[in-house]
């Protein structure tokens, strides 16, 4: 008999097998094996599944038969069994994170739930406020709503959490288009001749600078990815002795931090437009010859050179004022794709790399009151977030 030194799986009767735990009814672990399995990978694999599950079955049997459980337990309980299958994928993302990065790494030691007082909560909220300026608020909501639940289930008498120390609430400043809006602004957008950006910033989520230093050397035909390894800024020029701001350069830096050094992947309608810009470009660089500075860059003005600052922003705002709607910036743009990323599903931590920030902290910050949102843009966009056509 073979084994499988590296795993749980193990070779037996011709098939790979793995053993499993079931627990019974009656709170007592039943154990066993599964085989038939043609690889290792596939018993293992499976045993992972089982593990999981009897993971979880352990816990809820043991919170929903005892009065002598753990916060911690029963915070995890709530949250898969009564809080999330009421939700939306947004808000139940952002319920996890509270819970998994906030909360339970901030719990110093474990606590009965019916021993849970004010001056405990208020000792673990003051711990996990120190992550990020939203994490004392957050976590506090979550664990009103968690306890209320508890009350109503019996397993206390008094949710203490409305007497702790509240954490001042983080406004958003962030625009949000309804699924109606979106198409509005895309309809408007497609005749604007900031078409190529705005899906950029839209449906990648690339920053303003990120933008305006693409070049066409960054773009992988073949693979259909882009690379992002520089941004455009402003750099203020101080004549020497005038102690003042004269003028902004437009200049290449490196991407705003290590992290934003990043290859994403780029849906077939914007690559579309890549080359439709492209052939753009190249007809300027032959109509005005030398006056044409080449630099390859996607986003020029008509001699080749890279948009002021403000060019993109000025646009989208023209751009919103004609159609309607509210103002949105080219961050406001990001903050939607965010949005779009997390309504379908995508894990905060996924979201983070694909936007390039230095922590999960930072998206959860930027984003945790977009996912709460009660408008719904999910459904309206394809699998490659883009508009079809």
């Amino acid at each position: 008999m073979a084994s499988n030194k590296k795993g749980f799986a193990f070779y037996e009767a011709g098939s790979w097998y793995h053993r499993i735990k079931v627990l019974k009814e009656d709170g007592t672990t039943k154990y066993s094996k599964k085989g038939g399995f043609a690889t290792a990978e596939e018993a293992e694999k499976s045993y992972q599944r089982y593990e999981e599950e009897y993971t979880r079955a352990y816990r809820n049997y043991h919170v929903t038969t005892s009065t002598d459980f753990d916060l911690r337990d029963y915070l995890v309980y709530w949250l898969d069994e009564i809080f999330s299958p009421r939700v939306e994928n947004s808000t139940k993302m952002l319920a996890s994170y509270v819970l998994y990065e906030l909360l339970l790494p901030n719990m110093s030691q474990g606590i009965k739930l019916r021993y849970v007082n004010v001056e405990y909560l208020d000792a673990l909220l003051a711990r996990a406020a120190k992550t990020c300026e939203s994490a004392g608020n957050k976590g506090r909501e979550l664990l009103i709503l968690a306890l209320k639940d508890a009350v109503v289930q019996g397993y206390i008498s008094n949710n203490p959490v409305p007497s702790t120390k509240p954490y001042k609430r983080k406004k958003s400043a962030i625009t949000v288009f309804n699924k109606e809006e979106i198409r509005i602004f895309l309809e408007k957008a497609s005749e604007n001749n900031w078409y190529l950006e705005i899906l950029l910033g839209l449906f990648m989520g690339l920053r303003k600078g990120e933008i305006s230093g693409l070049k066409y050397g960054d773009f992988n035909l073949e693979q259909s990815t882009v690379s992002i390894v520089r941004q455009i800024t402003s750099n203020p020029i101080v004549p020497k002795g005038q102690g003042k701001i004269t003028e902004y350069q437009v200049i290449e830096k490196p991407p705003k931090t290590s992290n934003s050094y990043r290859t994403l992947r780029v849906p077939d309608s914007i690559m579309d437009e890549v080359i439709k810009r492209k052939k753009q470009n190249d007809f300027r660089k032959e109509q005005l010859g030398k006056d044409y500075i080449d630099r390859d860059y996607i986003s020029c003005c008509e001699n080749g050179l890279p948009h002021a600052a403000s060019s993109f922003n000025t646009a989208l705002t023209k751009l919103c004022s004609r159609s309607g709607l509210p103002h949105v910036t080219v961050h406001g743009l990001r903050h939607m794709y965010a949005s779009i990323l997390v309504e379908q599903g995508v894990p905060l931590i996924k979201v983070s790399a694909l936007l390039g920030h230095v922590s999960i902290h930072t998206t959860f910050e930027y984003y945790c009151e977009v996912l709460d949102e009660n408008e719904k843009i999910r459904g309206f966009l394809n699998t490659n977030f883009v508009p079809g056509g």
